[in-house]
């Protein structure tokens, strides 16, 4: 978790779960957790991100 930046791009999601790029775009689009966008960029906090992925609220 530290290797990562503060803030994530889809290549970092990606590159955590081990999914394909479609994949990891399907789902920073499907509402799971709050997603960023600047310009066309996607961007996840990493506490947000790993608190999902953890299934945690905290």
């Amino acid at each position: 978790m530290s290797n990562y930046p503060e803030v994530l791009n889809v290549t970092d999601i990606q590159e955590i779960l081990g999914i394909g790029r479609r994949q990891a775009y399907e789902l920073v689009n499907s509402g799971e957790f709050h997603v960023v966008r600047v310009g066309r960029r996607i961007k996840v906090s990493k506490d947000v991100f790993f608190q999902w992925l953890n299934g945690g609220e905290d």
